[in-house]
């Protein structure tokens, strides 16, 4: 097995909506905001190639909404999906599974772009399974008024429309033995966290329970979650387990370490050891 980070890019989203209730002259030693409150995060996706598939997990936000929509969400910085699967030694062609973690915009919207001609939304991995879970794709096409700004059905319903929506619930270990796929639902409904065992070590890909390694602390919760007590619940849990069984757990979001091991201190639990992962 190889392990890829795939850099979709970044963008900026409000600090106060990315730490929820925990004030600003806290989070904001770790994560610097600028003069309009927001911090820059970014799009990290993998690129896992066991032997037998090629499986992207996430692919950014793509570029198919017009201007003013972009003009939300500052792009900014060299990171770029496709340029970063070709460095990596592969094409669009290649890949055999895209599984979103989940289908907020920032996940999936890459896996799809307009045709040549901007007439036609075409899948932008072609020979690709595109994987979610049944409950979450129910509920990402059917949004509650939360979550409905970040379903956007143009980054959604082309999986299904060309055939190649599948559902992670529906196969066992879709995968191979070596990713088992966890899920959350604090963040949104049945997130999908693969773990990753590769040689002696694990990795988790904790999605948006715990975007930044700045999130590591169990109360710090996003106020983008549907249900943050869960979050909370779910975090420790995992967080038990990553010291317990010395994961790595690898941040999709956070600006600059694509990974760490955790420590539980007498404060509660914090990041242990900053990691690369490729």
């Amino acid at each position: 097995m190889q392990i890829h980070v795939i850099d979709a890019g970044h963008f900026k989203l409000d600090g106060g909506a990315m730490f929820g209730v925990v004030p600003k002259s806290i989070w904001n030693k770790q994560m610097p905001a600028d003069e309009n409150n927001l911090c820059s995060w970014a799009m990290r996706c993998l690129l896992i190639d066991t032997g037998k598939q090629l499986i992207l997990i996430d692919s950014g936000m793509g570029d198919k909404q017009d201007a003013r929509w972009q003009g939300f969400y500052f792009r900014h910085g060299d990171g770029d999906l496709m340029t970063s699967i070709k460095k990596a030694g592969y094409s669009p062609n290649e890949i055999t599974d895209v599984l979103s973690t989940h289908l907020h915009f920032d996940h999936c919207g890459g896996s799809v772009k307009w045709n040549t001609s901007k007439d036609r939304l075409e899948l932008v991995f072609p020979n690709a399974n595109y994987w979610t879970h049944s409950e979450h794709w129910a509920t990402a096409t059917k949004p509650n008024p939360r979550e409905k700004a970040t379903f956007l059905k143009e980054n959604i319903m082309p999986m299904q429309e060309t055939g190649a929506l599948q559902f992670t619930d529906k196969i066992i270990n879709p995968f191979g033995e070596n990713i088992e796929l966890l899920y959350a639902e604090g963040h949104t409904e049945k997130m999908i966290m693969p773990k990753i065992k590769h040689g002696d070590k694990t990795y988790l890909y904790i999605a948006d329970t715990i975007p930044s390694h700045a999130h590591i602390p169990v109360p710090y919760v996003m106020g983008y979650d549907v249900r943050p007590l869960q979050t909370m619940t779910e975090k420790e849990t995992l967080l038990k387990q990553a010291v317990d069984e010395n994961w790595t757990i690898i941040f999709d979001h956070d600006p600059t370490h694509e990974a760490a091991t955790v420590q539980l201190t007498e404060k509660g639990y914090r990041v242990g050891d900053f990691e690369k992962v490729s």
